[in-house]
């Protein structure tokens, strides 16, 4: 025999027409050929790069695409934004009499006089600091900013809890709406108000004369003033508070104070662990941004009070610009103490911002 019988192997046995990937069905090399790995990672590589090309080349059109998209919002917004521009920093501007020998007089266009005034430097500042009266307004105001932070602020909070826990919606909204109401009042009403309840011709203190005993006038003591000052405070504004911090636990789930009571924690453990963590970004914001209006307390409320109760007792920060800068046509001076306080106002609000993002809180803007 010229051929052998031995079987050749399997490798040796297979034939180009028998494997599809060499050849196709006339017995010829095929010419699709299985991507190696390296190929594969190279296409992909080279389709991210062409993608994140096609994302910046999308980027620089953006701007003309979404102004398309968003153009009735922008319109409806402009308004908005041209009455902040023209009431809250254009005013900025003005800031420069404070260091000049402002005259309003010098020609019939106030903001002409500006050009035509005289620049004295830092002479208004020095005045400031030299004057006695004005630390005396800046501790009257930290004093009543304490006050106010440690007795008004944590009051929402507590009145919130306590309203969140009521079942009945009615019960809820009827509380809701009467601790609400005070708030659209204007100061003048609750001095008033508060005049005919505390003041020396008050009920409380009728009431007292009629059953023997010696009546009290808490609208008139200076040493009681700046308690009288943060009660206002509460009764006014504190259901104003109330209503952010409700809104903020309508997004706590009930399904984790469900769980909670079925693992056998109660209504405080309930509150300390879900409703407290809950409300924690929000008392972090709403404190950074009282401490930011820390040199402003109430204008209005104390200036309608100043003379029942003395200058020395009254008098903060902003009545004190009032009194010795524009009621007198010191502009400049006026200027000046605005200024400080403004400079004092972003320290304070950067610091406890700081302070917040210590604590883990996002604060009034992100790190």
């Amino acid at each position: 025999m010229s051929h052998s019988t031995v079987p050749r192997s399997r490798a040796e046995a297979k034939t180009p027409a028998e494997d599809p990937a060499a050849s196709d069905g006339a017995g010829h090399r095929s010419r699709f050929r299985p991507r190696s790995r390296s190929g594969s990672r190279s296409g992909s590589r080279s389709g991210s790069r062409s993608g994140s090309r096609e994302d910046k080349r999308r980027g620089k059109l953006s701007v003309r695409i979404r102004f398309k998209r968003d153009r009735t919002l922008i319109l409806m917004t402009l308004p908005a934004v041209l009455l902040i521009l023209v009431f809250n920093y254009v005013p900025i501007l003005g800031n420069v009499v404070a260091f000049q020998d402002y005259d309003p007089y010098l020609s019939e266009n106030g903001f002409v006089a500006i050009f035509q005034s005289p620049w004295i430097g830092f002479e208004q500042f020095e005045r400031i600091f030299a004057d006695s009266g004005f630390w005396h307004a800046v501790q009257n105001t930290f004093v009543l900013f304490f006050l106010q932070l440690v007795l008004f602020f944590p009051i929402p909070i507590l009145l919130a809890l306590l309203i969140n826990s009521v079942v009945r919606p009615r019960v809820r909204a009827l509380a809701q709406a009467i601790m609400y109401l005070p708030h659209f009042f204007s100061w003048v009403l609750v001095v008033t108000v508060f005049m005919q309840i505390f003041g020396g011709a008050g009920i409380i203190a009728q009431t007292l004369r009629q059953h023997g005993y010696e009546g009290f006038d808490l609208m008139t003591n200076p040493e009681t003033f700046k308690y009288l000052v943060t009660l206002e405070m509460v009764w006014k504004d504190a259901g104003w508070g109330i209503i952010v911090f409700l809104a903020a636990l309508s997004s706590v789930s009930n399904d984790l104070y469900e769980a909670a009571a079925m693992d056998g924690a109660g209504r405080w453990r309930r509150m300390w662990h879900i409703t407290l963590p809950a409300l924690r970004p929000v008392i972090a914001l709403l404190l950074v941004l009282r401490v930011g209006d820390a040199l402003t307390v109430g204008f209005e409320q104390l200036l309608l009070q100043r003379q029942a109760v003395g200058v020395a007792a009254s008098d903060v920060l902003d009545t004190y610009v009032w009194w010795n800068g524009i009621r007198n046509q010191d502009f400049s001076y006026a200027a000046a103490a605005g200024l400080i306080k403004g400079f004092v106002g972003l320290a304070l609000v950067l610091t406890a911002n700081k302070v917040a993002h210590l604590m883990g809180e996002q604060g009034v803007y992100k790190k």
